[in-house]
């Protein structure tokens, strides 16, 4: 089992930064990937940003691409996204997943955080 805690949302201005952050717990070396995923009212989860554990290969969504930046601390077992240049359209519940494979879609992952809810305010 693998146990994830999102936190860091809130509310910010457009143009403004927020730095999530993902704590994973437990068989935490039987995960490859790291994805952050998010999930607007009425809209179906997309992918947001995702990295390979064993190398650290990071890959974005092209919406967030140039003002994301997925990164983390071995140490610490945890996972940040910081998120710069904040739209309106970024607004939604964002879920960090664990996953064999390093892959963009939900399914793929199988265990889930409970989600952090960032409002990006225009």
């Amino acid at each position: 089992q693998v146990q994830l805690g999102e936190s860091g949302g809130g509310l910010v201005q457009a143009g403004g930064s927020l730095r999530l952050s993902c704590a994973a717990s437990g068989r935490t070396f039987s995960f490859n990937a790291i994805g952050w995923f998010r999930q607007a009212p009425g809209k179906e989860r997309e992918f947001v940003a995702r990295l390979k554990w064993t190398t650290g290969i990071t890959y974005y969504a092209d919406s967030v691409k140039g003002r994301f930046t997925i990164s983390r601390d071995n140490a610490k077992n945890t996972v940040y996204l910081q998120m710069n240049s904040l739209k309106p359209e970024d607004t939604a519940l964002y879920y960090c997943a664990s996953g064999p494979y390093f892959s963009g879609v939900p399914r793929d992952y199988n265990y889930w955080g409970q989600g952090t809810q960032v409002t990006v305010s225009s």
